[in-house]
């Protein structure tokens, strides 16, 4: 009997979290598609041939692929130079330069927006600047008159190192030997790089390259902050108060998941044509890095400190309005205190926010932990039937945006458990952690996977022919030998869950239940301080992100790359 219960358990295990994945992430989506293509007589295509005639939800769709599209190639811009010499070349700092690239990841845009803001109004701190040395007779407002440069500049700056992590890990993984023979058979490095380094390293730009598309494409809260309020993710946001009442915020919904979903099928099947050509090299001959001298040093470290300038200005900005008396029509602040800083942790909604987040940030850490490792177990180790189905399953949160996993639970879990602890506008706590986990389990996964892959199955089947039960077997020998990338996994989950932006946003709608993020929006708008409040709250969330994004870092090392891996 126990035999029986034991090859019956991977099957259960199996099923078990099938069933969780269709209940948690399936059934909102069929809600959110119901809602868009039905009305009281059946099937219908009149709200979404509305959305697609409709020149206001036109405008908002172009509004939205213009900022996704110029923020993915800034970040191409940004990252491809990089990543070459980071991967190829050896030079003075290179430990300092490539831990400092990270940094940018700390910081989600929309809290930057915040110190953007004070940066470019018209009372900021660069009109200030302009007027003193006389360049402008008067304050301009640059956010007012270019909000979607400031938008596509602060989720570049964000962005940029996801897309950096997959070209390195690229660029390091091409065979020095196919290089070689380009180069023996007369081919400058230029006609090198286009024609042999640049098609074997396709599948990490193509990876990375759709992340930062559909993050910046469904990205809610910068144009928020910035006022920008004709692209599709504020309107969404706009239609909370009518889901159930009107359709139009469905189709809106699904027009975004369509296009996400999209842009992931174009890159996987991009990247399965890349990776038949770029298995032609599997580093027959190891690599050795050239040192970079001269002229060279100097240009990388100027682009570098450039870059890193640009992209750590939200970071120093929203720290520098935490610690400011007043800023008004000043380069600098006027005046410095540490009062904000104990008012951040002090009042109600600002505590209540922390332990929310904390308690929600935990909770999705916990469900990630157990669902990434039985994914993970079950895909390498079991590989029964229907795995292959798990693991393509749970990848899809990579290409389903948190603002339509958030508007679905809204809308469907609302309708049929009103008033119950599974109805977000009763109490959105359960939900909350639950899409948290959802959307950061890919990165539990790819952890518990990697970690699977790297382990010799030696070991296990060593205890299980000594008479070690399967249990027993995981519980001794193989979840110790995966307790790094399984920290390494939950670190990221909980880092970036402390800072979940659309999730929080959408069915946080009570004070009492407000995470972090929903704190820092609610705050801006205070009449007393509020915006120095929310920047020294946003402060302190920066550097739990930043000490758990380290730690993940020191876990990993150079496999960092591989959680932010669309392919």
């Amino acid at each position: 009997m126990s035999r029986r219960l034991t090859s019956l358990a991977p099957h259960l295990i199996l099923w078990g979290i099938l069933a969780f994945l269709a209940v948690f992430l399936g059934w909102p989506l069929l809600h959110v598609f119901r809602g868009a293509f039905a009305d009281k007589d059946g099937f219908s295509l009149a709200y979404v041939t509305a959305l697609l005639t409709d020149p206001l939800q036109l405008q908002a769709l172009a509004n939205s692929l213009t900022i996704a599209i110029l923020v993915t190639l800034s970040c191409l811009v940004v990252s491809l130079p990089m990543a070459w010499f980071m991967a190829r070349r050896c030079f003075p700092g290179k430990g300092l330069c490539s831990a400092l690239l990270l940094i940018p990841l700390i910081l989600p845009p929309f809290v930057g927006a915040v110190g953007m803001k004070i940066l470019f109004a018209r009372a900021g701190s660069l009109s200030a600047l302009l007027m003193r040395v006389g360049l402008t007779d008067g304050p301009i407002d640059w956010l007012g008159r270019f909000p979607m440069l400031g938008i596509v500049l602060l989720e570049t700056m964000h962005l940029f190192p996801v897309l950096y992590l997959n070209l390195v890990a690229s660029f390091a993984n091409i065979d020095p030997s196919l290089e070689d023979a380009a180069a023996n058979l007369g081919a400058t490095p230029w006609r090198t790089f286009r024609r042999v380094t640049l098609p074997l390293a396709m599948p990490g730009i193509f990876a990375g390259t759709t992340l930062v598309f559909i993050w910046a494409f469904t990205e809610l809260g910068t144009p928020l902050v910035f006022g920008l309020r004709r692209v599709l993710p504020v309107m969404i946001y706009d239609s909370v108060s009518e889901v159930g009442t009107n359709p139009m915020g469905y189709a809106r919904v699904v027009l975004v998941l369509v296009i996400s979903a999209l842009g992931f099928w174009i890159s996987k099947r991009l990247t399965r044509r890349s990776q038949r050509t770029a298995t032609l090299g599997r580093l027959s001959v190891q690599r050795q890095e050239t040192p970079l001298r001269g002229l060279p040093l100097v240009a990388l470290y100027a682009f570098m400190g450039t870059v890193l300038f640009v992209a750590l200005l939200p970071h120093v900005s929203v720290i520098m309005i935490a610690l400011s008396r007043r800023w008004f029509l000043s380069v600098l602040p006027e005046g410095w205190t540490l009062e904000f800083f104990g008012r951040a942790l002090g009042s109600d909604l600002t505590q209540g926010a922390m332990v929310n987040s904390l308690l929600l940030a935990m909770s999705a850490s916990v469900i990630d932990v157990i669902l990434g490792f039985c994914i993970a177990w079950l895909c390498v180790r079991r590989k029964l039937v229907g795995s292959d189905w798990l693991d393509t399953v749970a990848m899809l949160p990579i290409a389903v945006p948190g603002l339509v996993i958030a508007f679905g639970y809204l809308g469907c879990f609302a309708a049929h458990f009103p008033g119950s602890w599974l109805d977000p506008r009763t109490n959105p706590m359960a939900l909350l952690a639950i899409s948290y986990a959802v959307r950061r389990l890919p990165y539990m996964v790819r952890a518990a996977h990697a970690g699977l892959q790297q382990t010799s199955v030696t070991y296990e089947e060593a205890a299980a022919n000594l008479g070690a039960s399967p249990l027993r077997v995981i519980r001794r020998i193989t979840l110790p030998l995966l307790t790094a990338n399984l920290l390494a996994g939950a670190v990221l989950c909980f880092a970036f869950s402390m800072l979940e932006v659309s999730d929080s946003l959408i069915l946080a709608q009570s004070e009492p239940f407000y995470p972090i993020t929903k704190a820092i929006y609610s705050l801006m708008d205070g009449l007393e301080n509020g915006v120095n409040v929310a920047a020294a709250l946003g402060t302190w969330a920066m550097c739990l992100l930043g000490a758990g994004m380290l730690w993940a870092a020191c876990l990993l090392g150079k496999r960092m790359g591989t959680m932010f891996r669309a392919g």
